[in-house]
Parts: C-alpha cells; sequence; structure tokens
C-alpha cells in the first residue's frame, strides 16, 4: 500500500466510521474504484484505532463524567442508579453482543461477510430501516432517562456493524431512536458504546496480523491511522450539530444511491477476488 491510498483510506475511514453511511462498506467499495487491493479487515480494524482517538477526545467530559458515577456507584451503594451508573454498565454490558458475535463470526467477517452483495442489501436494509426509525421514533426521551437496558438493546443493533454495509454508528443510532430517544442522544450514546469495541477488535486485529501490519505496511497503516483521527474528529463535531435539527433521510437516501454504484461495479466485474 502507497502513502497515497493510506491517505485516501484513512479519509474515508474518519469521515464514514461516524456518519450512518458505513465505513467498512466504503473500504471495500473505494478500493475497487481505483483499483486498489482490498485493504483487509485488519487494517479496517486497526485504523479505527485513529477514529476512536478522535471520540476519546470529542467526548472526554461525557467519558470523565461516566466513569466518576460509575466508579462512586461501586464504592457505594447510595450512588447507584444515576444516569452515570445506568450509562456505565451500559457501556460495559453493550459491549458483549458485538465482542462475542465477532469472536464466533470472525472467519465470515474476514470473507464471506465482505461480499458485494451483502454490503449492497445491508446499505439499503438499515438505510430504510434508519429513516423509518427516524419518522417514527418518539424522540422524547434524552439522555438522563438512559437505563441499562437501552444500552445493552443498542448493543445487539451495534452487532449488525459486523456486517459490512450495515454501519456501526447507523445500526446503534437507529436502536436508540426506536427506544425513544432524540436524535442526538441516540448519537451521544452511539459513539460512547462505541468506545469499548472499537479498542477491542483495533487491538486484536494489530496483535493477530502485526507481522504484516508492522513490516510490510507500518508506515501506510500509521498515515490512515493519523487521517482518520482527524477527519474523524471533524465529522464527529459535524453530526453532532446536525442530529439536533435534521432528519436521517439524507443518508438513508445516500446508501441507498451508493447500493445502486455496488450493483454497477459489481455488473462491470470492478472487485477484486
Amino acid at each position: 500500500m502507497g502513502i497515497l491510498e493510506a491517505i485516501v483510506l484513512g479519509i474515508v475511514q474518519g469521515l464514514t466510521e461516524f456518519l450512518p453511511i458505513s465505513s467498512s462498506g466504503h473500504l471495500l467499495i473505494v478500493p475497487s474504484l481505483f483499483g486498489w487491493d482490498d485493504a483487509g479487515s485488519g487494517f479496517t480494524a486497526v485504523i479505527q484505532l485513529g477514529t476512536l482517538l478522535a471520540v476519546l477526545i470529542y467526548f472526554r467530559d461525557d467519558i470523565a463524567q461516566t466513569f466518576k458515577g460509575w466508579t462512586a456507584g461501586i464504592r457505594d451503594k447510595e450512588k447507584r442508579g444515576t444516569m452515570e451508573w445506568n450509562l456505565g454498565w451500559g457501556v460495559v454490558l453493550g459491549t458483549l453482543p458485538i465482542a462475542i458475535a465477532g469472536l464466533l463470526l470472525e472467519k465470515k467477517i474476514d470473507s464471506d461477510f465482505r461480499s458485494p452483495v451483502i454490503v449492497a442489501s445491508a446499505l439499503v436494509l438499515l438505510g430504510l430501516l434508519m429513516g423509518f426509525a427516524d419518522s417514527k421514533g418518539k424522540k422524547t426521551r434524552k439522555i438522563d432517562d438512559i437505563r441499562i437496558k437501552d444500552c445493552v438493546i443498542m448493543g445487539f443493533w451495534q452487532a449488525l456493524a459486523l456486517v459490512p454495509g450495515s454501519s456501526r454508528s447507523g445500526s446503534t443510532i437507529t436502536g436508540g431512536l426506536f427506544g425513544g430517544f432524540d436524535r442526538e442522544t441516540a448519537a451521544r450514546v452511539s459513539f460512547l458504546l462505541s468506545i469499548p469495541s472499537i479498542l477491542l477488535s483495533g487491538l486484536y486485529k494489530l496483535y493477530k496480523e502485526r507481522e504484516s501490519l508492522m513490516n510490510d505496511g507500518a508506515v501506510p497503516t500509521l498515515v490512515a491511522t493519523f487521517m482518520a483521527f482527524v477527519v474523524g474528529w471533524i465529522a464527529i463535531a459535524w453530526l453532532m450539530k446536525l442530529m439536533k435539527t435534521q432528519s436521517l433521510w439524507p443518508f438513508a437516501i445516500y446508501r441507498c444511491a451508493l447500493a445502486g454504484v455496488v450493483v454497477l461495479m459489481l455488473v462491470q466485474g470492478m472487485f477484486k477476488g
């Protein structure tokens, strides 16, 4: 992988990881458009550490407040049941579905799930479901209304992100909207819920594929990770402002249009392998 390719893929990762349009789907499509080899799920998982850093910095106050309230509840029973307590345990327990599914389906994720047909299908189905949730969800619940079970349910939605084309943010935000939360709260919980899963998957892939990533592709991987961090932070800030006033339907329409591009590319034989 060359530096230019790493820069492009890093930008794509940073932009699409948090917008509900699927980063893994784009990282499968973009290389094929330029005639590049598929970077692979390992590369994708590792450069997500750059977007993770963006989340940690942007939501540092939320993270610190949640951790403080969560640990206070562990030490003192009287301080349990707060929003911070519920959110802290919710993030921990809500990570289990994607962690367990990721380990059980690892071989499928690295091979069969990366099929263009699956990507196109996931783009359309999750996109329409997201739009439907945005239209029909009550959007009356705020962050103070969060319960542990809400995060666990959103965690099951997050597990859908293991299928390229689904989108981690898109699936979890959809789950939050169906749970009655407003867009901003659903997005905020989605980002916080993504922290453990991105960290675990990134470190796991970094260790498992350390020889190829650190020897043959160390510099491109670092460049892509840095670009993912910079662009990811900008994407988070923009999306959080957007969630206060705008519908998610434009993203749903974009996903359907992108699925059409995938089908066209498949017909034209543009995907390698």
